[in-house]
């Protein structure tokens, strides 16, 4: 349970989904623990290369994301760096339940702080000027300069967002041409892009390939290619299906066709420090019992939508136009259910959770895939 060995580490009554981070040392522990977490992530895409579940290109898409997504979190350190310290210097709201993540308005706050980091910078005193007082006030006047070290954190939360690469609300879709078909008649196409799920709370990166017919290249076709930019990221919510989404797609643009459909959920994170579990995940981090900085496991889920074959429909009087047939799970109906072809679930977790993890051998665990980090970063997967 949440809590137990880290007395102070949230200060606020784990009652509610959602909870600050009142106590500064709670803060850095969160923040140094996502910063391990999200280094990792890098490393895993890598793995799953290796094993053949991702291209080379997947891997440098995820990692862009992975490193925006670190940028974010150490622009948020910097912005929290003295929570609790003083009145008016605000606390990170995290998800405590199936989460483990900051709650979703903290990246709209960060994004509408972005739109105005440079007016902020400006009326600012820079580093060297806030350094130089700090020192004056701990020299002259025998004081701790707390004042200071706020404005100090804050300009350097402002500068982080004024150089941008972070991971926000919402990362518009991007285009990568992976080659035309032999009669040139076709252009290949991965597209990707981000959330922040707000019902989630957690980051949510999506991957399509799709065959282009249009008369144009599509990302030269500026008013088709803001047309499926604004529907994709229109219908880039948990609740809906992947199925929904493609055929929503093929539907709405005769010329594109969705051929792989990816979304990757990113958490949740779950450390008994920071968040209220049940079921096998609490009794393998209480098992463990893990030295700070090692006690936590992250979910990694990823959903895949594949296009089984193409019919042609009748448009107008004489026209026809392409319609995917999207492959579902045979298995039990799931398909329906899930409107995916398959889901895979992983977890990525330190050496002591995965031990404590394969002494318990929960039945809900056996046909998830581990990612083992060693105290050294090395990545290990197992079944």
């Amino acid at each position: 349970m949440p809590g137990q060995g880290h007395s102070g580490d949230v200060t606020a009554a784990l009652t509610a989904d959602h909870v600050k981070l009142n106590d500064p040392f709670a803060a850095r522990r969160y923040f140094a623990k996502f910063d391990r977490i999200t280094r990792h992530l890098a490393r895993v895409a890598a793995a799953m290369e290796t094993g053949g579940r991702l291209s080379k290109t997947d891997v440098a898409v995820l990692r862009g994301h992975v490193e925006a997504l670190d940028r974010t979190f150490e622009a948020l350190s910097m912005k929290y760096l003295l929570s609790g310290r003083g009145a008016g210097f605000g606390a990170l709201e995290i998800d405590v339940h199936e989460s483990g993540f900051p709650v979703f308005a903290e990246l709209l706050t960060m994004a509408n702080d972005a739109q105005q980091a440079e007016r902020h910078l400006r009326n600012m005193p820079t580093e060297a000027e806030l350094k130089d007082q700090m020192i004056r006030t701990i020299v002259g006047d025998l004081e701790v300069p707390t004042r200071l070290q706020y404005a100090l954190s804050q300009r350097l939360y402002y500068q982080a967002l004024r150089a941008g690469g972070l991971f926000w609300a919402e990362n518009d879709p991007e285009v990568l041409w992976q080659g035309n078909s032999e009669d040139e008649s076709r252009r290949r196409y991965l597209l990707h892009w981000a959330v922040y799920d707000s019902q989630l709370n957690l980051p949510t990166i999506y991957l399509l390939e799709l065959e282009d017919t249009g008369r144009s290249a599509l990302p030269k076709d500026q008013a088709r290619w803001a047309g499926v930019q604004r529907h994709l990221m229109a219908q880039s919510v948990a609740g809906l299906k992947l199925l929904t989404i493609a055929q929503g797609l093929d539907r709405d643009f005769d010329d594109i066709h969705p051929k792989r459909l990816r979304r990757i959920h990113v958490g949740p994170m779950y450390s008994s420090a920071f968040t209220r579990q049940s079921g096998p995940i609490s009794q393998v981090l209480e098992q463990a019992n893990a030295p700070a900085g090692e006690d936590w496991a992250l979910a990694w889920t990823t959903e895949e939508l594949e296009s089984e074959r193409v019919k042609l429909e009748r448009k107008g009087w004489f026209g026809e136009v392409e319609r995917e047939i999207f492959a579902l799970d045979p298995f039990a109906g799931r398909g329906i259910d899930t409107g995916a072809t398959r889901t895979e679930r992983a977890v990525i977790l330190p050496e002591r959770p995965f031990q404590a993890l394969a002494e318990l051998d929960p039945p809900g665990f056996r046909e998830v895939r581990k990612f083992v980090v060693s105290p050294g970063g090395r990545v290990v997967g197992y079944r």
